[in-house]
């Protein structure tokens, strides 16, 4: 049995809800030297990056430091797609562990992606894509607001960092 609505059902206030969104913080977060581990079943090639530290800081006043010891796991696919999968933590200013888990995707023209990968200093970030989508897990108290929210973050590769600004969706 099919289900048959009446198009005259419509939304009422859906298409005036616009996404908007505020900056939360950004954060400088050191990498070491990627490890590859190899082509994966057909889908790509992995790598194994560690996080050795950076910090992050907002205009609400949240900051703190990279924890040592987080990892990324990229997947460059065949069509030349990177995939992020990375997992790390924060430590804010005084003293509270906030777990991140980013997910998302980085691209550019194969001159460009060249660039970025050697580390052969900076490349504009107006060339590649770089963009995530992100989950925080936060303990009860004055940062459980992270987990509650969706967050996104567009990125920028030096050779020294990463940048990457984290934007809730409001």
């Amino acid at each position: 049995m099919t289900l048959q609505l009446d198009a005259s059902l419509q939304p009422r206030k859906l298409p005036d809800m616009l996404p908007k969104f505020e900056l939360v913080m950004t954060t400088r977060v050191i990498t070491g030297k990627g490890m590859p581990m190899g082509s994966y079943g057909g889908t790509g090639q992995r790598l194994m990056v560690p996080i050795e530290g950076g910090d992050f800081s907002g205009p609400n006043g949240l900051k703190g430091r990279v924890v040592p010891g987080g990892t990324e796991w990229p997947l460059v696919r065949p069509d030349s797609v990177g995939t992020i999968d990375a997992r790390y933590t924060f430590e804010t200013h005084d003293g509270v562990f906030i777990n991140v888990r980013n997910t998302g995707y980085r691209y550019g023209p194969p001159e460009v992606m060249r660039r970025i990968n050697s580390g052969d200093g900076w490349v504009d970030p107006a060339s590649y894509y770089f963009r995530t989508w992100s989950v925080f897990e936060a303990p009860v108290g004055p940062y459980e607001w992270l987990s509650r929210f969706v967050f996104f973050g567009i990125a920028e590769r030096v050779p020294e960092c990463l940048f990457l600004n984290y934007y809730k969706l409001l």
